[in-house]
């Protein structure tokens, strides 16, 4: 008896010993190539993403405030503005500007994409009705960009839930 169980544990042993081996063989291929395939480089490269930043523009002559806004970051986007004046004077407002329409948000939308380092082709016009106050008075004008974004066809289009922060260079 003594005989059969140092058998059955040598070819046991054997047997398991066997199984490690084979295992370890499968994996050391791979494990070789990894430690024998190599790529050296030098050099480097400095990766820019860029910015899109809008500036507006605005020149105050006969009455009216004459608003371009420029495109000067690297992207294209469209732009939208918003006017506001003081309580006594916001009624007054009137606002115009060949290509730009009144969305129901109150923002004044251009109608084209602005490229990189380009301005808005026609200007934003805003002057007070009936001003017969000799009060100062600011007329505050409120800008914003979004990307240009492309549909399925490659039809641009704005996605203004996306707004390009320009004093913080990165989508909000």
């Amino acid at each position: 008896m003594k005989k059969c169980l140092s058998y059955f544990n040598k070819k046991s042993l054997c047997l398991a010993g066997a199984a490690l081996v084979l295992a370890a063989s499968l994996t050391v291929g791979k494990a070789a190539a990894y430690f024998t395939t190599y790529a050296t480089a030098t050099g480097g490269a400095e990766v820019d993403l860029g910015f899109t930043r809008i500036v507006p523009d605005e020149e105050v002559y006969d009455w009216t405030k004459h608003i371009q806004i420029d495109n000067t970051g690297n992207y294209a986007c469209y732009v939208r503005a918003k006017v506001f004046a003081g309580e006594k004077f916001q009624a007054g407002l009137v606002i115009s500007g060949e290509g730009w329409t009144l969305g129901e948000d109150g923002y004044y939308y251009y109608k084209d994409m602005i490229p990189a380092g380009g301005s808005t082709a026609n200007e934003l016009l805003v002057k007070i009705d009936n001003m017969d106050s000799k009060e100062d008075f600011n007329v505050v004008v409120i800008q914003e960009c979004a990307p240009v974004l492309y549909d399925e066809n490659g039809n641009p289009y704005a996605d203004w839930d996306m707004i390009l922060d320009s004093s913080t260079d990165r989508y909000q």
